[in-house]
Formats: structure tokens, C-alpha cells, sequence
């Protein structure tokens, strides 16, 4: 399959730092490393970096000072195109990027809870990736009433900015359950475990602007680099 467009990388990076701040390891105040540093260890050009920090500015998470640095600027109302996605490497954050592996319209199966008003949904797999690293395994069914086809080069790597965009469709409030299930067969290899594992698994129920039923998920997170965090402020 055609991987998704990835998301231009200034925006990657702006996002990698709102993450850091939600989670607190930015704290509100603290001066950010000189940019020519902090490029270096982010691997990108400081010219990439420049862009990433404007949008953080414009949005209000930082604040420049000509003369003495970029300073973090936290918010109660963060909000980001990650907001709803709550896997981090055990030692915290991660950029997360996307494998696409298939995207198909079926038949919803038997064993998938009722929702939406079609019979059919658009079943999308993918691998999340934080840093590069095979965290997620995500098998997504959205309901086939908001579009007869999705198209997989237009895809984003992160699906509600494309629900968003190209369907006019927004993810309000999302709805996860954690339990423990089996690593489905259509595994890759690279997600570093074996099909029929017992993996913490989160069933996720996301909510329209209308508050119906859009989407449903299984998301398979691998234990031994990423856990599911949730914040309660």
C-alpha cells in the first residue's frame, strides 16, 4: 500500500512539543534549549525548527524574548491534532507517525457493536510508530455513511484531521475501554510481536458533532515501549 502523506514536518514537531507540554515534561515558563541544540537533537534544520516554534507562538504555547530565548507557555485548553491519542513510550512522548497497511469498505462484522447508519464501514489498518518505534496496531472502522470511498493517498496520519478536511466530520469525544486481547493474524512483523499474543488493547467509541457514533476501533499497544496514558486535571 501507498503510505498516508505525512504531515509537513514543522507541524510534526510543533505538535511533538504540545504533546511534551500536556505531559508535563515542558513545564510553563521553562526556556527552551538554544534552537541550533535543539534542532541537532531533533534531527530537523533549524529553519524547520524556526517554523515548528512560530506555530507554537501563534497558538500560544510559547512566548519568544528577543535577546533571551523561547519560553513555554502552558494552557488549560490545549489542544492539538494528538489530543485524543493517548499511547507514550515508557519514558514519555513520542512523535507519532503511521503505517498505512490496508484500507477497505466491508460489511461491518458480526462481532463489531452496532453504530452508525450504514451496514458498511470503511475498515482502515494501520501500525503507529512514536519515534520511529512500533507501539500501536490499530484496526478502525468508520461508518460508511460519511463517504462512499476513502482514499488512501489522501489519508493524513492522523485520521480525524482527515475526517475534518475531507468529510466534514469532527471527533468531539472519544470513548476507550481497556482490556487485554489477541494479537490479530494480519500482525506485521515489524510490530515486534507474534500473532494470538495477549496484548492490552483499548476499544475506542468516537462521537460526531451530533454526538452519534462514527467510528469504532481496536487499538493493540506493545507493553514492552509504550503504554496507554490518561491525564486528569
Amino acid at each position: 500500500m501507498p503510505q498516508p502523506h505525512s504531515l509537513p514536518k514543522y507541524v510534526q514537531i510543533s505538535e511533538l512539543l504540545i504533546r511534551d507540554i500536556q505531559a508535563g515534561r515542558l513545564t510553563d515558563g521553562e526556556r527552551l534549549p538554544p534552537e541550533r541544540d535543539m534542532a541537532a537533537r531533533l534531527g530537523i534544520s533549524v529553519g524547520t525548527l524556526r517554523r515548528a516554534l512560530d506555530e507554537l507562538t501563534g497558538r500560544g504555547f510559547l512566548e519568544r524574548v528577543q535577546g533571551s530565548g523561547n519560553y513555554v507557555r502552558a494552557r488549560a485548553d490545549a489542544s492539538s491534532i494528538y489530543a485524543f491519542f493517548r499511547v507514550e513510550l515508557i519514558e514519555g512522548g513520542g512523535l507519532p507517525t503511521a503505517d498505512l497497511l490496508s484500507v477497505q469498505r466491508l460489511v461491518k462484522p458480526a462481532g463489531l457493536p452496532r453504530f452508525g447508519q450504514s451496514a458498511e464501514g470503511h475498515r482502515i489498518r494501520r501500525m503507529r510508530r512514536l519515534n520511529d518505534v512500533p507501539a500501536v496496531l490499530e484496526e478502525i472502522w468508520l461508518d460508511g455513511s460519511y463517504t462512499d470511498r476513502v482514499d488512501a493517498d489522501a489519508l493524513s496520519e492522523s485520521l480525524y484531521l482527515y475526517y475534518r478536511e475531507a468529510l466534514g466530520l469532527w471527533i468531539t469525544r472519544a470513548e476507550d475501554r481497556i482490556g487485554l486481547s489477541a494479537l490479530p493474524d494480519w500482525a506485521p512483523g515489524s510490530f515486534g510481536k507474534r500473532p494470538g499474543t495477549a496484548c492490552v488493547c483499548a476499544t475506542r467509541r468516537s462521537h460526531a458533532q451530533d454526538g452519534a457514533i462514527a467510528e469504532m476501533s481496536l487499538n493493540w499497544i506493545n507493553t514492552d515501549v509504550a503504554a496507554y496514558v490518561a491525564r486528569i486535571t
